[in-house]
């Protein structure tokens, strides 16, 4: 959409060229819910600063994603999962361990009743499948490159100013040039308004937009940093995903191959940036000793990215026709992989709060259903995730004791492990229609 466009589309309100929904935030929870929208009729724009494609796109790049069986379900409702279905490796055992201690505890797929515990995706394969299905809808109208410079509410609807600028693969799927540029090409800048019932932020823990709208946010800096690297090991690792706990933090290793793995290593910050000035050999040596030898050798080591960690929330999830969702909401430590998780049945909720009350898009009375229906689960979550880093992070050694107790009565007590087993793959509380494997409406 050029300027010309958007200017136009200002001029005309609400009416014939205005939005019913628009989405801010084009990474994997706010594409998601896009695509999960898609059937329901509705006119959706989907606003982007980095277009998928472009090598600065954080949220489609070589990471992996754990997708827990809800988020199968979730995916496999929307019709994207038979897409990446090939790519993703399967969890069927979860081995948790405390380095150097005897505490441990373990979660089998075959005691739960269910082919897998939850799946390992590279975030591309996902990113792919969502952007090619956002392309193809004529529902969707995709403005990237762009930015939400400015968001007025009023009682009937959203003004959103955009701001784009710039060269590079910008779209406008369903409209104008059909590339979005201002000259055909990919090149332009501009500025105009588009109106709508609804906006949804999903740009993010660091949301800009969220901060405009004058929502509060609490950030506790967990004082590290996850060096995230793929590994290739000596022995297959059959389906076992790996959380080892070590003096200098959590060492998760996720299968996604037959002798492959993602390793999300947490350590202090300073500790990191020496960690990932080593060359191969010395890095993997490290790595082999802070793991052990449960998966042989590790052989070969990929690229490696490393990230600040920190629990973001948002003190308000919704406002006067405006939803906060996934990372701008809440952004979790990565230790039990239930970020994308939680943001997934954000999309859900509330795509379904929405296709059940179509005629009230953006009103007060459904948001507000939406936000009491996850409160429960983004509360637990939060205080899971958070709960295990401060756990495992004390030193006292009475601390030390009582978690190796803990895990090992865990280990022994079924009831609790079906409890644990249900959060980890997003399958307690009151589910929307998507993660229980109904079709949306």
């Amino acid at each position: 959409m050029n300027a010309g466009d958007m200017n136009a589309l200002s001029e005309a309100g609400a009416g014939a060229s205005g939005f019913d929904i628009v989405v801010a935030g084009g990474g994997m929870v706010g594409a998601s819910l896009v695509v999960a929208l898609l059937p329901l009729g509705l006119r959706i724009a989907l606003i982007e600063s980095i277009p998928f494609g472009a090598a600065s796109q954080p949220s489609f790049d070589e990471r992996t994603t754990a997708l827990s069986n809800g988020s199968r379900r979730i995916l496999a409702g929307i019709g994207v999962w038979q897409d990446i279905a090939d790519d993703a490796s399967a969890i069927r055992r979860i081995h948790v361990s405390d380095r150097g201690r005897f505490g441990f505890a373990r979660l089998d797929a075959r005691e739960q009743g269910v082919e897998a515990l939850g799946y390992v995706m590279p975030n591309r394969v996902l990113g792919a499948a969502l952007w090619a299905r956002l392309s193809a809808s004529p529902a969707c109208q995709i403005i990237a490159p762009a930015r939400v410079a400015e968001v007025r509410t009023t009682q009937d609807g959203v003004q959103v100013r955009i701001e784009r600028e710039g060269r590079g693969p910008g779209t406008s799927a369903g409209a104008g040039n059909g590339d979005g540029s201002g000259d055909g090409n990919g090149n332009g800048s501009g500025e105009g308004t588009i109106t709508a019932r609804l906006l949804v932020v999903a740009d993010g823990a660091n949301s800009t937009i969220r901060a405009a709208l004058g929502v509060e946010a609490t950030t506790w800096d967990y004082e590290q940093t996850a060096i995230i690297v793929n590994v290739e090991t000596q022995r297959p690792h059959d389906g076992v995903a790996y959380e080892r706990f070590t003096p200098s933090g959590p060492i998760a290793v996720l299968p996604i191959g037959e002798r492959r793995c993602a390793v999300i290593w947490t350590l202090a910050p300073e500790t990191a940036q020496r960690t990932l000035a080593l060359d191969d050999a010395a890095f993997l040596s490290l790595l082999q000793e802070s793991f052990g030898f449960r998966l042989g050798r590790f052989l070969r080591v990929g690229k490696r990215a490393a990230y600040p960690l920190s629990l973001t929330r948002a003190h308000e999830r919704i406002g006067p026709r405006v939803v906060i969702i996934g990372n701008a909401a809440q952004g979790l430590h990565p230790i039990a992989g239930q970020g994308f998780n939680l943001g997934l049945r954000d999309v859900a909720t509330l795509a379904e709060v929405i296709a059940d009350d179509l005629a009230h898009v953006g009103e007060p009375a459904p948001l507000e259903r939406y936000d009491e229906w996850r409160r429960t689960d983004r509360r637990s979550i939060i205080a899971f995730t958070d709960g295990l880093v401060r756990l495992f992070g004390n030193p006292l050694l009475p601390v030390k004791l009582l978690r190796d107790v803990g895990m090992l009565l865990f280990d022994l007590t079924p009831p609790a492990k079906d409890a644990f087993a249900a959060l980890s793959m997003g399958v307690s509380g009151r589910l929307p229609r998507l993660a229980r494997g109904r079709e949306l409406s």
